[in-house]
């Protein structure tokens, strides 16, 4: 009998995914590949056809595959995003009590080691993506909707850049629930050119590839942000995270 760390024994189903798992990285799958039919599949794990769909369902909730009906249809490998993370960690923060503060905090401690990564570590590519994001943001700063959205993709590039797939991964599901519980935060036109001053100095750090200045500037950033945040908005800052709020 298999048991997991809070000693209850694990579900048929959630053995029987890690298997599937298990078996697509054996076999070197990757997205768009055709899993096994469900027939195959019933023999090969030797379980239920409804634990089977039970384990399936699971993976693809988890991102790991799709299920397409009909013929041709069937399992598909997938490969899950940060969306998945920041499902789970919201959901656990709601049950947490926990207020968006939570979320800030955790930005300041986490970006500021990302960017000093990415100074050692980015590509030509993400560094081309992440000085076009500066670009448009500054083009278009009385534009609200261009700004969230080169705010993020900024971000986002920032932690993949890192080579630290941890780091990628947990960056963006932070800021995606940031991003999606930040209700009544206003971002007027003077704030937006700050965010946008503050991504410059941090892009130039790290396309001169300065670890140092790299994080120094996250972490002015992101202290500045904070410090604002907490002085126009205490509201919001003390609001729970709602799983429900979340984009």
């Amino acid at each position: 009998m298999v048991v997991n760390r809070s000693g209850r024994p694990q579900k048929t189903a959630m053995i029987i995914a890690r298997r599937i798992v298990g078996e697509i990285h054996r076999r070197g799958l990757v997205r768009g590949d055709k899993l096994p039919s469900e027939r195959l599949m019933l023999d090969e794990y030797q379980v239920g056809r409804g634990t089977l769909r039970e384990a399936l369902r699971y993976l693809e909730l988890s991102g790991a595959i799709s299920l397409k009906p009909g013929p041709g249809g069937g399992p598909t490998v997938e490969k899950p995003d940060g969306s998945h993370l920041m499902n789970s960690l919201g959901l656990l923060l709601q049950f947490e009590g926990a207020p968006f503060s939570t979320i800030v905090e955790a930005r300041a401690g986490l970006e500021p080691m990302a960017a000093r990564l990415a100074a050692e570590r980015i590509t030509d590519e993400q560094c081309r993506v992440l000085a076009d994001a500066v670009t448009k943001m500054g083009e278009n700063l009385r534009d609200l909707e261009v700004f969230l959205e080169t705010n993020k993709v900024f971000h986002d590039v920032i932690a993949m850049a890192s080579g630290n797939a941890l780091f990628g991964y947990l960056i963006d599901a932070v800021d995606g629930i940031f991003e999606g519980v930040a209700i009544g935060v206003e971002y007027p036109t003077q704030r937006r050119t700050k965010v946008y001053q503050a991504h410059v100095a941090i892009h130039d750090a790290i396309d001169a590839g300065d670890p140092a200045a790299a994080e120094d500037a996250m972490r002015s950033h992101v202290q500045e942000l904070t410090a604002y945040l907490r002085k126009k908005f205490p509201g919001a800052m003390a609001q729970p995270i709602t799983w429900g709020a979340m984009q």
